[in-house]
């Protein structure tokens, strides 16, 4: 068992993103049954809002990692 309490910043980072990672492929993989058209039937349309809208959810939790760097003004 985990103390909380004494968790650095880091050890909760891996223990939290570890997790939310395999949840993450997992719906994936699920998502990707969805692509049996014995079972369903869908259109181009229909697959590239999915996969872009999912590119852009990417795309802004990537953004989120990324700190600016710092610029010095200058007129």
């Amino acid at each position: 068992m985990v103390n909380l309490e004494n968790e650095t910043k880091e050890v909760r980072f891996k223990r939290v993103a570890e997790r939310r990672v395999r949840t993450v492929l997992r719906n994936l993989r699920i998502l990707g049954n969805c692509g049996n058209r014995g079972n369903y039937s869908y259109s181009e349309i229909d697959i590239r809002k999915i996969f872009s809208e999912i590119d852009q959810a990417v795309k802004d939790s990537k953004a989120k990692f990324h700190l600016p760097k710092e610029k010095e003004f200058k007129l």
